[in-house]
């Protein structure tokens, strides 16, 4: 009988477990799990530091190592906590909102141009220079012909 108490309990843990937001970010997220150990390693490091047998508030205000240390702990648990309070990060595809913009904006341009004669002509202006009329004027006139030589 208490062996069914107890695996019942542990069934319910184990729902508790996969309904907390908390402990499933924990699971997912690997630099959540590093800043905590970092965390850790640097309080147990600065606790084994305070309990060395000199009185603790000496060492509090000359230790200088344990001052790195307590640094270090409590900037791993700020990294901790702002990564537990933002939402989990997803991978986005940069530039696709770019390349769907610049597509639409290039065909609707292209078939601007195929529509408006007007628009055609202001492009190719911009890109050749305007078309300037030409008049030709010869520099010769054409007065009277040359005299053609008589065979006789």
């Amino acid at each position: 009988m208490a062996a069914k108490d107890r695996l019942s309990k542990a069934e319910e843990a184990a729902r508790a477990a996969r309904s907390n937001q908390y402990l499933q970010r924990l699971i997912e997220d690997e630099q959540l799990r590093a800043s905590l150990l970092s965390a850790y390693e640097s309080a147990r490091g600065a606790y084994a530091r305070m309990s060395n047998g000199k009185p603790a508030g000496r060492t509090l205000l000359e230790d200088d190592k344990l001052h790195k240390q307590l640094g270090q702990a409590v900037s791993a648990l700020r990294d901790a906590s702002s990564s537990l309070r933002e939402a989990p990060s997803r991978r986005r595809r940069r530039g696709k909102g770019l390349i769907r913009m610049l597509a639409l904006v290039s065909i609707g341009g292209a078939l601007a141009m195929v529509a408006s004669e007007g628009l055609r002509s202001k492009v190719l202006d911009l890109l050749f220079g305007a078309e300037e009329e030409f008049d030709y004027s010869p520099s010769t006139t054409p007065g009277s012909a040359a005299p053609t030589p008589v065979a006789g």
